[in-house]
């Protein structure tokens, strides 16, 4: 297949386009700038040049590809809400060039789905981008799979290496500055975790398998890592102290992320390894954040 993959020189889509490349797809990834752009001919993949800002350069790469994958997305928190409405729009415009036709296109979405008490499960119905403005892409995806198009959502817990650990970054960061690492209350509250390669296998499953459309999968290794773990994790590392917050001085340490460092959020993969055949192996999240590397983690 030809795949146009927007984040194909990301953290997620670079094993990927290795992935498919070897697997003997082609791949068409989008490229915003000139370093991405090299960095992709150096992988042997075509360059579209663009940005999931520019519709018409989305149309354009999509015209090109018998499947699409959406991983891009931008990652400027200041500007949280305004991003999750130009994600939704970038998926809406591939989705109108896909409408109607039989080529896969993978979403990418974050665990959109709030279940107290349970795991979340790849059949729970994401929140409203109202509730949580990321949600938007789950909601342009709907919107896409009503128009006919054979669309499914890959829904990402904490993604990591030695290099980067999704948010697990900005705990990193903040653990510097504040000169120690903190968790709120007993820290038992839980986040998912998958490692790279793991997730970027799992997208390609979810592309040969030709999902039917509305097609939920649920990119996890790890179900639920307690918050506690990752704060002495982070201390480790660091060389800090490892304190906790009481909830109502959360917002002091952890800023915009006050609400999810309190966050319960366990889910289960049950149904996509039944669905793919997907059994994560790569090392757990805990472990590379013990190997993380000494330079501050870049956030792509």
């Amino acid at each position: 297949m030809r795949v146009f993959i927007t984040g194909a020189s990301g953290f997620i889509g670079t094993p990927l386009t290795a992935e498919l490349i070897a697997a003997g797809h082609r791949v068409i990834g989008l490229a915003r700038s000139q370093s991405a752009a090299d960095a992709l001919a150096a992988a042997g993949a075509d360059v579209h040049r663009g940005s999931i800002a520019d519709v018409e350069s989305l149309r354009r790469g999509v015209a090109k590809a018998d499947a699409v994958v959406h991983l891009a997305f931008i990652h400027d928190f200041s500007k949280f809400h305004e991003n999750c409405e130009i994600d939704r729009r970038a998926i809406e415009a591939m989705g109108d060039e896909l409408a109607g036709s039989d080529r896969p296109f993978v979403v990418t979405a974050g665990i959109g789905a709030r279940t107290p008490g349970r795991h979340t499960t790849e059949n729970d119905v994401h929140g409203s981008s109202a509730e949580f403005p990321r949600n938007a892409s789950e909601e342009a995806a709907d919107a896409v799979a009503a128009r006919a198009a054979r669309v499914c959502v890959v829904r990402l817990p904490q993604v990591h290496n030695p290099l980067r650990a999704g948010l697990i970054t900005f705990l990193i960061a903040i653990a510097k500055q504040q000169g120690f690492a903190a968790y709120v209350g007993d820290g038992a509250n839980r986040w998912p975790a998958v490692h790279v390669l793991n997730a970027a296998y799992l997208y390609r499953l979810a592309l040969e398998t030709r999902a039917e459309a509305g097609t939920r999968y649920h990119a996890i290794a790890e179900e639920g890592v307690p918050l506690r773990d990752i704060a002495e994790a982070i201390g480790r590392r660091a060389g800090v102290p490892v304190k906790s917050m009481a909830p109502e001085d959360a917002a002091s340490y952890f800023g915009w992320m006050a609400s999810l460092a309190s966050a319960d959020i366990p889910a289960s993969s049950a149904l996509t390894r039944e669905r793919l055949g997907w059994n994560p192996a790569g090392p757990g999240l805990i472990a590379d954040l013990d190997r993380i590397r000494e330079h501050e983690p870049a956030i792509n």
